[in-house]
């Protein structure tokens, strides 16, 4: 037989331990294909495609863990086969792989459940921090049954391998040198293959996203991601001449009447005057960015579930903005737009990048103005690099704060969230309640001594596991996202009626905005609706509007300093919602890999192989639309993207190269 000449009985074992892998994989992807059937494409030409290239996949995946147990076959002596050495290092070296395999599919159905991906850099971030993850796991999940299921599935795994004699042949075999070689060879250039010619990219075949995703294999992709998940933009990415790039997005800026301060130089640095500096207000500015709200979870954008009553009230009371758009799909994305006003880098975020203290956030802007700065958050906020970021860019940190220390390098500030301050706490951590009690009490101190404040309330509540202080909210703590959505906003509705009797809140501007959306995943290249999220500016004392000015995350605090009538030098890309013009409309969308610019219905989108598509967004159906490039449009998205990721690749976000640091 075939299988004979090419695996001995010596691989009996080795051959069965990659059979294993490739039938559970297959399951794993057919599974995950039913999940998920309706967003596929599904004519039998790329549902074909989607598995055949998804079987390469996993036999480049399993070669790495087949090859060193085929070398550990191919030099382990002759004579010690059957050894008690042999039986302990084969029943070990089989039962680690098989846990590995199941561990890792019973993992991929959550965190497909939660990301519509295979395995990303976001789980190698997960990865990281396990206080958070494991506890979150832990109250998401019936781990002792997962835990079970998966030792229920490994004994009847190695029963059947026991059953059929394959470690009776292995350890029985008598194999010359030339059979093994053959094996070890196979397994070696396939192995040597995937390592160096094939990129988890590869397995991109279709427009459809989930499609290519079922195409990809989970624990290939979690170390692809592990291995690559920053990206050069200029490496991977169309570009132009940086200097055209820079003059592009400038006579943006000077079309406003912005007043560059470094003509010369690549930089965006400039003098902003919104309006008569004798209006100038300073009020105290507490934004609350609110964990994953998408916009079709308020009753305000048709929602009937009544999931947000508060927020709805709110918005009638506001500047409300009904047409923006987050930048990303994580919470630190929607930081990075937020303090940074700036589109998203290719790769990782900034926030949980290298050499991101000391840049010019809105803080600084805030600190021109003689504000105190704060930072909150009801986890620890080592978590994502937040703690760092913010305290490395001068908030102080409000946290809590279980023995994490701050980075080194970081002088600022930070306060504990003590136990006896907390009626709530899960894996991500106090109830939002808790948090905002926090806030206020920091405020009246602040207050107290004459000193406005800007407070950056990061909330955790909306989160898996959902839960909350049980009698809150009439869905029961741990049910759903609905409920961590009714939860949320009661915690808001409560925290404003707390507020509105101090004496500070007449003086108080409160900006709301989500982070992202519940869930960005789609079927195409960007899903726009996945990125349209709420936001909000309350007792700013101007009467309340609604705006449908397409817009940007990051112009939300460009904004703000406009109506509070501000003269600042800025940084920031962002720009005041207010007085765009129809023509300037635009918003900026993405994930780690594909950068967009929506203006109206058209989305042009760079991806990291030097090439971009252009689309007519449907808005009735969400639909992309491929339509003919645009060259103008495309120079237009290049420059944005290109002169965001010089600056902070070049140091041109820093204080120290604006002349501003002290």
């Amino acid at each position: 037989m075939v299988f004979s000449k090419l695996f001995p009985d010596r691989f009996r074992l080795l051959w069965y331990f990659v059979a294993t892998f490739l039938t559970l994989s297959f399951i794993v992807r057919l599974i995950l294909l039913i999940w998920s059937f309706s967003n596929t494409e599904s004519s039998f030409f790329v549902l074909g495609n989607t598995f055949v290239i998804g079987f390469l996949f996993d036999l480049g995946t399993v070669s790495f863990f087949a090859l060193p147990y085929a070398l550990y076959l191919l030099i382990f002596p002759q004579k010690w086969y059957g050894s008690f050495v042999d039986k302990v290092i084969t029943y070990f070296a089989y039962s680690l792989g098989l846990i590995i395999f199941l561990f890792s599919f019973f993992a991929e159905f959550t965190f497909w459940e939660e990301f519509q991906r295979r395995f990303n850099f976001i789980a190698v971030d997960y990865l990281i921090y396990t206080y958070e993850v494991v506890n979150n796991i832990h109250e998401s999940y019936p781990i002792p049954l997962l835990v079970g299921a998966i030792l229920l599935l490994l004994a009847g795994l190695l029963f059947l391998t026991i059953k059929k004699e394959v470690f009776k042949a292995t350890f029985n075999g008598n194999s010359t040198f030339k059979q093994k070689i053959l094996p070890v060879l196979i397994f070696g250039i396939i192995t040597v293959i995937f390592a160096l010619f094939v990129e988890n990219k590869d397995a991109e075949f279709s427009e459809n996203r989930y499609n290519n995703e079922l195409a990809k294999s989970g624990i290939y992709s979690f170390f692809a991601a592990f291995r690559n998940n920053e990206l050069s933009y200029t490496e991977f990415y169309n570009s132009i001449d940086a200097s055209e790039a820079f003059d592009q997005v400038n006579s943006k800026f000077t079309s406003e009447g912005d007043l560059l301060k470094n003509t010369s130089d690549h930089s965006i640095f400039r003098t902003v005057n919104t309006g008569d500096t004798l209006q100038k207000k300073t009020p105290n500015v507490i934004f609350i960015c609110i964990e994953s709200l998408s916009a079709d979870f308020l009753g305000s954008f048709g929602n009937e579930h009544k999931l947000t009553p508060n927020l709805d009230s709110l918005s009638n009371e506001s500047l409300f903005f009904t047409n923006l758009f987050a930048t990303g799909t994580r919470t630190v994305r929607g930081m990075e737009a937020i303090t940074l006003s700036i589109p998203p880098t290719p790769g990782r975020s900034i926030v949980k990048r290298e050499n991101n203290g000391s840049l010019f956030t809105i803080g600084e802007i805030f600190k021109q103005m003689g504000y105190q700065r704060n930072f909150f958050y009801g986890g620890d906020g080592y978590f994502d690099n937040m703690n760092t970021f913010f305290g490395g860019n001068g908030f102080d940190i409000v946290d809590r704060g279980r023995g994490f220390l701050l980075d080194a390098n970081v002088k600022t500030q930070r306060t504990n969230i003590e136990d006896e301050e907390v009626t709530f706490e899960n894996a991500w951590g106090v109830a939002d309640v808790d948090i905002y009690n926090k806030v206020i009490k920091e405020a009246d101190k602040a207050h107290a001594n004459g000193q406005p404040f800007f407070d950056f309330v990061m909330t955790t509540s909306n989160h898996r596991p959902y839960t909350y202080p049980e009698g809150t909210v009439e869905i029961p703590s741990g049910s759903n996202r609905h409920g961590a959505v009714q939860y949320t906003d009661f915690a808001i509705g409560e925290f404003l009626d707390k507020a509105r009797l101090k004496p500070w809140f007449e003086n108080t501007v409160f900006v709301i905005m989500a982070d992202h959306c519940a869930s960005s995943a789609g079927k195409q290249e960007l899903d726009i609706k996945n990125y349209h999220i709420p936001a909000l500016i309350y007792n700013s004392g101007l009467p309340s509007e609604k705006i449908s000015k397409m817009s940007s995350q990051i112009d939300m605090f460009p904004t703000l300093f406009s109506l509070l009538h501000w003269k600042y030098d800025s940084n920031l890309f962002g720009r005041d919602i207010l007085s765009m013009q129809p023509s300037e409309e635009r918003a900026f969308i993405g994930n780690y890999r594909k950068l967009g610019l929506l203006k109206g219905d058209q989305l042009m989108v760079l991806g990291d192989q030097k090439k971009s598509n252009f689309y007519r967004w449907d808005k009735a159906t969400n639909e992309l639309i491929t339509q003919e490039a645009d060259s103008n449009y495309l120079q237009e998205t290049i420059s944005y993207y290109q002169v965001a990721d010089y600056l902070f690749s070049n140091g041109g976000l820093k204080l120290k190269t604006l002349g501003l640091d002290n």
